[in-house]
């Protein structure tokens, strides 16, 4: 049997990633969890955040993704989510934008629901502008 975890990494746009990885972490519904070769099946629904997959050679690459269900079967991992973007494909400008929209979206709220869901969606995009921030320094 193969060491490692087969992933795919799927949006609605394309296939954003197939390979044979050696561990993957993923953002679950009840918070991140580590997959690796023979994993228990499991079926969880994903929170927006960061997939890292390390790679046979053991380098990791790090993913966004946003919405969407997480697939532990024996055949490997599936992630099918709402938006999948390699981190290093965003820029600053992008997320920057993206958080000032939230920002004006925040103050124009009406009802508590929609401020905390409108505050989670601003911490993930400063979560993003870090971690793309940390992505672009080591690729220099």
């Amino acid at each position: 049997m193969a060491e490692g975890v087969k992933i795919e990494i799927v949006s609605p746009e394309r296939l954003v990633l197939s390979e044979q990885a050696r561990s993957v972490i993923v953002p679950g519904a009840e918070g991140y969890f580590t997959v690796l070769g023979d994993h228990a099946p499991l079926m969880t629904t994903l929170k927006p955040g960061f997939i890292t997959v390390t790679d046979q050679a053991n380098v990791a690459h790090v993913f966004y993704v946003r919405g969407g269900f997480a697939d532990v079967a024996p055949t490997g991992l599936t992630i099918l989510a709402e938006e999948a973007r390699p981190v290093a494909d965003f820029n600053r400008t992008e997320i920057e934008a993206l958080i000032a929209s939230g920002m004006t979206a925040l103050e124009a709220a009406t009802t508590a629901e929609e401020q905390d869901r409108l505050r989670t969606e601003i911490d993930q995009w400063k979560n993003l502008l870090l971690e793309a921030g940390t992505v672009g320094q080591t690729a220099h």
